[in-house]
């Protein structure tokens, strides 16, 4: 066809002559035809001008893969390139695929991008153009003339796909245990290093059920491992999510020695879109690697002794929702507890420093709680935004069959605010009070220590093991900067990791009227976290406190 025919490379100025008049030549071709999108008609819809409106095109793939020209503004978020030259006209309603590429001076040719997702890109089209060379321009856009040429036969005539490429055979064999998608499990290993259990070692291989949505509806996780002071041990987890409503689990194991536990929960209403929630527990753990350093914010390393705790606890908590965000609920607890002597790793046993400690022995309680909740969050397990506030109020008596008495109350704040699609602080503050724990066991005082908030019970400290600090009253807070950082497809489900650099700081004091902002204790680290929404959050938290580091594992995020 006349005007295809080339011969050596033009020079920049005779290009840009040629592209402004391949311009002025496309504009009186659409206005003399009137093919454009006011008048409803497709350009290749006009079948005498067909031919001359695709050698216009043609022209057009040409001019773009010059250099940039003064006149020319480029979008950087689709890597386009806009001329300021206007036709008379609209541009036809269809879109090609060929236009410059972002590099000033280039003389390549790149197709557009798709818009952004979630505002990033295909890292594959990233890779693309990065390996992409100036010469290939003329390729390619030889190839979109032969493609124009090709399509002026007939007004039907399309430009057909690429042929999808083979999917790669999958792994067999030895080389299957090593692919996320072919494993018959995942091999997680299991290791323990909180402070106060030393060292476990294991293997826990878990199979993952999911949903169509790929969301995970059930973990199974048997595991082998082995303990430092209690030598080889075995558990079996079972955790169900059937709905965003109702969740519920079964773990139970047993070591060489000593250790013994199981914990079984239900808990439906999580939503609280009906008039009630409800939940049940029942939990037995025989525990050796407890510790108890004496009471106060100010109980020294040097007065740490051990003991065993045997206990046995069945919670039920009966919820009444006014509103999806506002519930008053009844918690009763059935708790008996047993401190048993041992001496672990050279460490006195606890009744021969604090043999007058309230608390050792056995001692059986019936718990009463009163607690009202606000809560806004987007997610009860894996909140990104909103708030919760509980105030709670409770007691244990005597003359309702308790061998201990006591009473109690404290509130709670938790906030979530995202700071972008991948960015959310979350903080919390929680402060726990009892004005009548003189015939008060010690196992039921406010703890501060460990890597976990739980109302009514304790606040974390993740500098240190579990119940480090320990007296009538308690205050504590924290934040962490929960930032993803990275997401992908593995075992049937999106996973998403997670770094968070936390702060923790917390006291506990014996007087009502104490300040609970003064000799503050505080911990600093970060969190790893692998998330799989809606439900699951596993993490390992590494907290630094007075120059050492403590190490913390499991799921659920610490508040």
């Amino acid at each position: 066809m006349r005007g295809w025919k080339t011969h050596h490379s033009p020079s920049a100025s005779a290009r840009v002559s040629s592209c402004a008049t391949t311009s002025r030549c496309c504009s009186r071709t659409l206005g003399a035809t009137g093919c454009t999108s006011r008048t409803g008609r497709a350009p290749w819809a006009c079948s005498s001008m067909w031919i001359r409106w695709r050698w216009c095109e043609a022209r057009r793939a040409i001019c773009s893969c010059g250099r940039t020209m003064p006149g020319r503004t480029r979008s950087s978020s689709t890597s386009s390139t806009t001329s300021t030259i206007r036709v008379p006209t609209e541009p036809p309603t269809r879109a090609w695929p060929w236009r410059a590429a972002p590099g000033a001076g280039s003389l390549r040719c790149s197709a557009p991008t798709s818009p952004t997702i979630d505002g990033t890109q295909s890292a594959e089209a990233s890779v693309s153009r990065s390996r992409r060379k100036s010469t290939g321009c003329w390729t390619v856009c030889a190839l979109a003339l032969l493609a124009t040429a090709r399509g002026a036969g007939g007004v039907e005539a399309a430009a057909a796909p690429p042929a999808p490429a083979a999917p790669a055979p999958a792994p067999s064999g030895l080389m299957r245990w090593f692919d996320p998608a072919t494993a018959p499990f995942i091999p997680i290993p299991a290791i323990d290093t909180e402070p106060h259990s030393g060292l476990t070692l294991g293997l826990i291989p878990t199979w993952l059920r999911t949903s169509e949505r790929d969301e995970i509806e059930r973990i199974i996780a048997p595991d082998l491992i082995h303990s430092q002071y209690f030598g080889w041990g075995s558990h079996m987890r079972v955790l169900s999510y059937p709905s965003a409503d109702t969740q519920w689990y079964v773990v139970g194991g047993l070591k060489e020695r000593v250790e013994r536990e199981f914990d079984g929960r239900y808990l439906t209403g999580l939503t609280r879109h009906g008039a009630v929630s409800w939940s049940v527990e029942a939990i037995y753990d025989r525990s050796g690697t407890q510790r108890f350093f004496g009471l106060g914010n100010q109980s020294v390393r040097g007065d740490e002794t051990s003991y065993i705790n045997n206990q046995a606890l069945l919670d039920a908590v009966f919820g009444h929702n006014f509103t999806p965000r506002l519930q008053l609920a009844y918690k009763a607890r059935v708790r008996y507890v047993e401190v048993l002597p041992e001496t672990l790793n050279g460490l006195p046993s606890i009744e021969t420093l604090f043999p007058t400690l309230k608390g050792l022995g056995s001692e059986h309680e019936l718990q009463h709680t009163a607690l009202l909740t606000y809560d806004t969050r987007d997610s009860p397990i894996i909140p990104r935004s909103g708030v919760r506030y509980v105030v709670y109020d409770g007691f244990v008596s005597r003359a309702l069959g308790s061998s201990v008495s006591y009473t109690y109350f404290g509130a709670e704040a938790r906030r979530y605010l995202p700071l972008g699609r991948d960015v959310t602080l979350a903080w919390h503050v929680g402060a726990r009070y009892m004005p009548s724990a003189g015939n008060g066991p010690f196992w039921a005082l406010s703890s501060l220590g460990g890597d976990r908030s739980v109302t009514n019970e304790r606040e974390p400290l993740r500098g240190n093991g579990f119940d480090r600090y320990m007296d009538r009253n308690m205050f504590a807070g924290g934040a962490e900067l929960r930032t993803r950082v990275a997401s992908f497809n593995a075992f049937r489900t999106r996973v998403s990791l997670e770094l968070a650099p936390f702060l923790d700081a917390g006291k506990v004091f014996a007087a009502l009227g104490g300040s609970p902002f003064t000799h503050l204790h505080t911990a600093v680290g970060l969190g790893v976290r692998g998330v799989a929404s809606p439900f699951v959050v596993g993490y390992v938290d590494i907290g630094f406190a007075r120059g050492k580091a403590a190490v913390f594992s499991g799921l659920d995020y610490p508040f």
